[in-house]
């Protein structure tokens, strides 16, 4: 059976990300492993390291200044899929849309749990778009810290105009950077907040 079989098997013939039915095409799902998802390639291996999507998510995925917010809400329903590849391509776009501020986005990757291998696949690309000559963002013992990495309060801080004191201790997960290196953007007591990387520590 081959590879476009296998994946419209198994996506019920519709798009594994918006669930459309039009205009279906394989996407092998970076980095790329050995073999290719042309048609007629039958490998049940290479099906699990790709996903059935339609024209309209392929077009954002390749051109990501062309990203509709909107059209990624169906990842709300996607991204609970038991595939692995389908996993990685809802987390890799939730995380860009994260990056770009939707909040929706950051909120469903708080909720996206994913296996240690899935998510070192998913990572794997995704933070290959820290330019060299972009100043990196480092915490208080100088370690660079990514979007999507979890960081610790090394001190109590209040947050004014929210109410109440992020204590010392308190882990900040899926964080998100911002166009000021000293600054990141986290989730502290259900509050988006943004924090001095001076008073956080990476955690492992």
């Amino acid at each position: 059976m081959s590879t476009e079989s296998i994946l419209l098997q198994r996506g019920d013939s519709k798009c594994e990300l918006c669930s459309s039915s039009a205009n279906l095409s394989v996407y092998q799902v970076p980095p790329d492993s050995t073999g290719n998802a042309d048609k007629g390639y039958a490998d049940k291996d290479n099906a699990d390291k790709c996903v059935m999507i339609c024209e309209t998510c392929r077009g954002q995925i390749d051109q990501p200044d062309t990203i509709e917010a909107n059209h990624w809400r169906c990842l709300n329903d996607s991204m609970w899929s038991q595939v692995p590849a389908v996993q990685v391509m809802a987390w890799r776009q939730l995380k860009q849309l994260s990056t770009a501020g939707e909040t929706w986005a950051n909120d469903l990757l708080d909720m996206l749990y994913l296996e240690e291998d899935v998510k070192t696949w998913a990572e794997s690309t995704a933070n290959d778009d820290s330019d060299d000559d972009t100043t990196p963002t480092l915490d208080s013992n100088g370690a660079v810290l990514k979007a999507g990495d979890t960081v610790t309060l090394i001190k109590d801080l209040d947050v004014k105009g929210a109410g109440f004191t992020a204590k010392r201790g308190t882990a900040v997960r899926n964080i998100s950077l911002t166009s000021n290196p000293e600054h990141i953007e986290g989730r502290v007591n259900g509050t988006r907040i943004v924090l001095l990387t001076c008073f956080l520590k990476k955690s492992n």
